[in-house]
């Protein structure tokens, strides 16, 4: 038995001890490059302070991290596992660095950037909840490398569907709806999603909700916010092109920022 192995062994035994039901711990010896010392010691930590009452099955894939369902207090959660050892650090750092104000401190290990980077979409969900926007899910905690969300579906299934594979009764109200929100996100939340597209906005048959906001970015303070915001405008006015009546580029830009406080 290798040191891990022993390790998630262990792990299993205190967390059962502790009353927490683990669906699957062999699963966690073959997902290496998610379950390292790192992660299993964060794990710990959440269930010893009774953020975490069951670890469920993994819920999706991504490219930067896992997730899992799971049971806390007082509802059904999703476990958001950044992998520190696969994760592509360098194009999450562009994203970081230039964020003095919150991030001024973060070296640039590639832990410590994951480290930042799952704070950074705690708080960036924080902002844009408290904003009032539609943007699930409820965050609830986050230690380290892992992020707990309220959990975003039925049965243990995740839902719902992205945007570009739902067949709209009213593009043109739905477009409206995903811009008016842009400039909330700006003006409320002080945020510019940065990867805003027909990807990252979900269905849930009568609004949309603008996800994945990890990356999001705070104007006037990271450099890059105004190209990011730019870049946003653009791949929705592009999705919806066909389907609606879009606004000018220039026009919608001004009315999300305002005359007074930025320029192109």
């Amino acid at each position: 038995m290798g040191k891990r192995d022993a390790l998630i062994e262990r792990f299993d035994r205190e967390t059962e001890r502790m009353g927490v039901r683990i669906r699957d711990a062999d699963q966690m010896k073959v997902s290496e490059n998610v379950f390292d010392d790192v992660t299993l010691l964060s794990l710990y930590r959440l269930v010893h302070k009774k953020k975490i009452q069951e670890i469920g099955p993994p819920i999706s894939t991504g490219k930067e991290a896992n997730v899992f369902y799971g049971e806390g207090e007082e509802m059904s959660i999703a476990i958001k596992i950044y992998r520190i050892q696969s994760a592509n650090f360098r194009s999450m750092s562009e994203y970081i660095i230039g964020d003095p104000p919150r991030f001024s401190s973060v070296k640039k290990s590639k832990k410590d950037l994951i480290f930042a980077w799952t704070k950074k979409e705690y708080s960036n969900l924080a902002r844009a909840h408290d904003a009032g926007l539609r943007v699930p899910p409820l965050p609830i905690y986050f230690d380290r490398n892992i992020l707990l969300m309220e959990f975003m579906g039925k049965d243990e299934v995740a839902y719902p569907p992205q945007l570009r594979l739902v067949r709209l009764d009213d593009y043109q109200a739905v477009y409206d709806e995903i811009t008016a929100a842009m400039k909330t996100l700006f003006n409320e939340a002080e945020l510019v999603h940065a990867d805003l597209s027909e990807f990252n906005i979900l269905w849930d048959g009568e609004h949309p909700i603008i996800i994945d906001i990890g990356q999001a970015v705070t104007p006037p303070n990271h450099p890059k916010a105004i190209a990011f915001l730019v870049r946003d405008i653009k791949n929705i006015n592009r999705y919806f092109a066909k389907r609606c009546t879009i606004r000018d580029e220039e026009e919608l830009f001004r009315d999300i920022v305002g005359e007074h406080r930025m320029q192109i």
